[in-house]
């Protein structure tokens, strides 16, 4: 009896961009030589083309080229949200320290100069291209967990975009009070995957039309923890974790799992419950119909008056659908004065 064999992954493809023959084929002679896949372009703007078609791993890109440079491309691959993750490497005759600055601005990942040594060429290649198989494997991670929140989402039809929108505008919220970019990254990433821990709760209570009994609520308050149990392994998911487990929790204590108290919830989790709150209230349910914005945010501010929750949250929320009202696509209606 036979067995199917373990299929390994192909070799890694270059993309060799430069407008010498001479340097393209001694880089790509090197490269085939020590098991990599190449691909050449004579121009930027051939490169740019080869990218948008074919999965391309690395990029050795020459500085000085007639149509778009080097520091042109590089930025373009750098702003794609299709490319920014692949390594770019300089390969030019350029050392000085302006040309240096300009390709880090530029976001390139090195620069090497010629005459290219072959012992540093495969070094740094070979190290680039570990890190870039790390952070492909971690964007996969993040894939299935995203797929998986949506899975959730999808068991009840009620729910169907209710992830999209929290994260949008948690993020956006985040925004407005100035909080520092790995936390609006944490809050867009919270909105997805925060009620993943209802993976585990049954249908029969999870789509329960009408109130959950004692003994229901036990079951349902668990996918916090479970949540954040199931997120816990990704180590990029560090400020994300908080947001999961703690986004039920209110200010005098009352919420779940650990009933934390004030400003030891973290501001993060404060920022997405005000969302999810609205989105709950604005949203039609099968025991409810859809309140507009007005009657939400006094519900809301009658909410903060009993503990509940942060009211400058609140009010920086209230004043972003003032400021941004319809446009603001995740919202289920126009906005209505509120005030």
């Amino acid at each position: 009896m036979t067995y199917p064999t373990a299929q390994t992954e192909p070799p890694s493809c270059i993309l060799i961009v430069d407008d010498q023959a001479p340097n393209r084929e001694l880089l790509k002679d090197t490269l085939i030589d020590n098991g990599f896949r190449v691909m050449t372009a004579s121009n930027g703007t051939e490169g740019l083309r080869i990218l948008e078609k074919t999965q391309i791993d690395l990029v050795l890109l020459d500085v000085i080229m007639p149509g778009k440079s080097g520091f042109e491309v590089c930025r373009e691959i750098k702003s794609n949200l299709l490319t920014y993750l692949i390594p770019v490497v300089f390969v030019t005759a350029l050392s000085d320290k302006k040309s240096r600055i300009r390709g880090i601005r530029a976001g390139a990942d090195d620069l090497l100069t010629i005459p290219v040594d072959r012992t540093e060429l495969l070094a740094r290649v070979r190290s680039l291209l570990r890190l870039k198989h790390r952070t492909d494997e971690l964007e996969r991670a993040e894939s299935v967990l995203f797929s998986l929140a949506l899975t959730v989402e999808a068991r009840d039809p009620n729910t169907r975009g209710h992830c999209e929108r929290i994260s949008d505008l948690s993020r956006r919220l985040g925004e407005r009070m100035g909080m520092p970019a790995e936390q609006l990254s944490a809050l867009r990433l919270g909105g997805v995957v925060h009620d993943i821990g209802k993976i585990k709760v049954p249908d029969a209570i999870l789509l329960k039309p009408g109130p959950l009994s004692r003994e229901e609520w036990v079951v349902m308050r668990e996918h916090a923890v479970a949540g954040e149990c199931i997120c816990a392994p990704l180590k990029s998911f560090r400020l994300v974790l908080p947001i999961i487990r703690h986004h039920h929790e209110k200010r005098d204590g009352s919420g779940y799992p650990d009933g934390l108290r004030g400003d030891d919830i973290p501001l993060t989790a404060r920022v997405l419950q005000v969302v999810d709150i609205y989105d709950a209230l604005t949203s039609e349910r099968p025991y409810k119909s859809a309140m507009s914005a007005a009657p939400a945010i006094r519900i809301m501010k009658e909410e903060v008056r009993n503990g509940w929750w942060d009211p400058d949250v609140l009010v920086a929320f209230e004043h972003l659908l003032q400021e941004a009202g319809p446009e603001i696509r995740s919202l289920h209606r126009p906005v209505e004065n509120i005030h």
